[in-house]
């Protein structure tokens, strides 16, 4: 699509205000608003100019002025503005220099893809990210010197059994596709689905997760850049969607005890002239190349963590006997495995599953971070060992030993991103600043404050001692 293909999509659509939109570090999307005659050729060419220092992690103020420069090829359209509005991704650039921003998520996947290109290796890298989310009816939370709790209100969950609204009731871990009434949000997930399709998506599968009240929406898979984007859009879909019907959807990946928490599996393959350099005729017919890329990923899988599961709640969804993937080993369509490789018809579609990931940061960052390490294992041959093909869960003590193991807290994945950073920094995808403040805000104002304040189960443990 080209600017004057957004600007016919505006005048067809009847479009009255302009939405620029971009993901900070943390994967929270951001967005300015302009009156649609500010839709022109010079938005497209010079960028707009915003207040960078307000943005979490990026410009101090006495250097915050930045220019948000949309990309033509991501417009859509928003189905939950009253006024109607055309959205647009954006580039961040330094206004001083003209170049992508250091600190800027969606920068840094072009930076990766461009460093693939000049390697020889391949010329395209596709994801396909499948993000669960929560949909709850309500939720409650709060955290003061004296006093801190949550309270998630779900009428599908099982405590409410012994309530008026008793009936059908999905226990923990049995919520995987069951029919109505057990599911509730089948109509639900129709909408966001619709609205998805509105926004230009094309979803291709939707149904109730494994947990009580929680959901996954599958979408057709995309270039980085366009994966990338399209978290956001989904995120953005799922949550709207939700709010509209007076419920509030979470990415947040363990909100509630003893159920499964929600993953982002991702799958992925390397491309060069139209072709899937990851088909072969080795193990699960991948090729050599994929066996390496799958090194890669890990070899570097618990720094890669730093970015794929960027939050201290994702270290609740990473622990044994949840399904969720706590193992670095690979294996074909063994889920228990960190990566997967899924049965596939033809070689077009082949391709691994990296099971670790999930949504609560910056897809851009976890996109390009595999990127990045896949193609360090394909340029130093990683060799990944064996395939780990048995239930990984069931392994006795002495033969699981064997096995690395992803991180068990953000604060691990960042000493590990801290000792483990080369292979990021190469082709400067990944600079060490960006880095350094990456690391400074998430000690500073996430690992630190949990790590400071009690847990209401350890006045059940303590209190009396």
């Amino acid at each position: 699509m080209t600017p004057n293909d957004v600007f016919k999509l505006a005048k067809d659509n009847n479009i009255q205000f302009v939405d620029l939109l971009f993901g900070d570090m943390f994967g929270i999307l951001q967005h300015f608003t302009f009156p649609v005659a500010r839709l022109d050729d010079a938005m497209f060419k010079d960028g707009m100019a915003f207040d960078g220092s307000s943005i979490r992690g990026w410009k101090s103020i006495e250097k915050s002025d930045m220019i948000m420069k949309p990309d033509p090829e991501s417009a859509f359209l928003d189905p939950f503005r009253i006024v109607p509005t055309l959205c647009l991704f954006c580039d961040i650039l330094e206004p001083r220099t003209g170049q992508l921003y250091e600190r800027d998520p969606r920068s840094i996947a072009h930076k990766a893809l461009a460093y693939l290109k000049t390697t020889g290796i391949g010329d395209a890298a596709f994801f396909g990210p499948e993000p669960e989310f929560f949909v709850f009816d309500g939720i409650r939370y709060e955290s003061m010197p004296n006093k801190a709790g949550y309270e998630i209100i779900t009428n599908e969950g099982p405590w409410t059994s012994g309530e008026e609204s008793g009936g059908h009731k999905i226990p923990f871990k049995f919520g995987y596709a069951p029919a109505a009434p057990l599911d509730t949000l089948s109509d639900l997930r129709d909408e966001m689905v619709l609205n998805l399709i509105k926004m230009g998506m094309v979803p291709e599968i939707h149904h109730h997760e494994v947990a009580t009240s929680q959901c996954e929406i599958g979408v057709q898979f995309g270039a980085l850049i366009k994966a990338g984007d399209q978290v956001h859009k989904l995120k953005y879909a799922v949550k709207n969607t939700a709010n509209q019907h007076g419920k509030t959807a979470t990415f947040m990946p363990k909100p509630m005890f003893g159920d499964n928490g929600s993953g982002m599996h991702v799958h992925t393959s390397i491309w060069k002239d139209g072709k899937n350099l990851f088909a072969g005729d080795g193990y699960a017919n991948m090729s050599q190349t994929a066996i390496y890329a799958i090194g890669g990923i890990l070899k570097h899988g618990r720094s890669i963590q730093a970015f794929s599961n960027s939050s201290t709640n994702s270290y609740r969804r990473l622990v044994p006997g949840y399904e969720a993937p706590v193992n670095l080993a690979y294996s074909a369509t063994n889920r228990s495995a960190s990566v997967r490789i899924p049965y596939v018809q033809g070689d077009k579609a082949r391709r691994f599953e990296f099971r670790c990931p999930d949504s609560s940061g910056s897809a851009y960052l976890t996109f390009s971070a595999m990127l990045m390490a896949m193609i360090d294992g394909i340029k130093n041959k990683v060799d990944p060992g064996q395939p780990l093909d048995k239930n990984i869960y069931e392994l006795p003590p002495e033969e699981l030993k064997k096995v690395p193991s992803t991180c068990y807290s953000l604060e691990q994945a960042m000493e590990e991103l801290e000792k483990d950073k080369g292979w990021l920094t190469a082709g400067d995808v990944f600079t060490d600043e960006f880095i350094e403040a990456y690391l400074d805000y998430k000690k500073s104002a996430e690992i630190a404050p949990v790590k400071l304040r009690p847990n209401p189960v350890e006045f059940e443990l303590y209190y009396h001692n």
